[in-house]
């Protein structure tokens, strides 16, 4: 049976953690290598690093705070925002990352992505999709931190990128992003049914109860939380606690 897996979702701006509502409003919140190496000691399975500005400047900055994680830190890493390029890959990589995360620079150029699942490997490449509701049962994929619109519909972009070779998709709800208000589960829902390779469920976690929704009603491989963990709303064990307590299968 396989285990979900719990993540921490660690946005960064300009050295800081940092979160927002929406994707909007963002507030410092602390250091981001305190509660990276906070979280693993708390038990959480994997960290996702996304540079919250990278759009604005074309490029990725946590090369610096990825090789300071990697100190205490030793579950995988993730790293997304402003990925575009072979050397951004190998950066991230080199500095101890396990795993990239790419969504403008793959909706632009989808042939990036198979290059780069060619050279580096399914296993290093995360499909990153930040969806916004447009209907009932439809969302658009966003790039550029979820402020600009692709006209690509969000469901058939993640079957675009398993056609493209991506080890696994990571779905953000940017409507959800930071209100504490549960994930959009229609949406997960989707993905996850479309594809068969792994989907993380990202956005709008606000108490346990949120996370075993989510996990009751789709089938995804992992979850990623911040606000929850940032604020001190709920506890990783705890967390973990609940999902087995209700049958979910997670590291006990």
């Amino acid at each position: 049976m396989k285990k979900t897996r719990l993540i921490a979702r660690v946005d960064v701006k300009n050295d800081f953690a940092i979160k927002g509502i929406q994707l909007e409003g963002l507030r410092k919140i602390g250091n981001p290598n305190d509660l990276c190496k906070k979280y693993y000691t708390e038990g959480i399975d994997e960290i996702i690093f996304m540079d919250a500005v990278a759009a604005y400047y074309d490029r990725n900055s946590l090369s610096h705070i990825i090789r300071g994680a990697c100190v205490d830190v030793f579950v995988p890493i993730t790293v997304g925002g402003g990925i575009r390029t072979l050397k951004d890959i190998s950066d991230a990589l080199s500095s101890g990352a396990d795993k990239v995360a790419i969504n403008t620079q793959a909706i632009r150029n989808p042939s990036f992505i198979s290059e780069m699942v060619h050279i580096f490997g399914a296993q290093c490449i995360v499909g990153s999709i930040e969806a916004k509701k447009v209907g009932t049962f439809n969302w658009e994929a966003y790039t550029d931190n979820g402020r600009e619109p692709s006209n690509h519909d969000a469901v058939e972009w993640a079957k675009r990128l398993e056609e493209l070779g991506v080890g696994e998709i990571m779905v953000t709800s940017v409507d959800r992003d930071g209100t504490k208000k549960g994930f959009d589960i229609d949406l997960v829902k989707s993905v996850a049914g479309n594809v068969s390779i792994p989907v993380i469920a990202s956005g709008g976690a606000g108490k346990c109860e949120d996370v075993l929704d989510l996990l009751e009603k789709t089938n995804v491989d992992a979850v990623a939380c911040a606000s929850i963990f940032h604020y001190n709303r709920v506890r990783i064990a705890d967390l973990r606690k609940q999902l087995l307590k209700n049958n979910i299968a997670v590291r006990s």
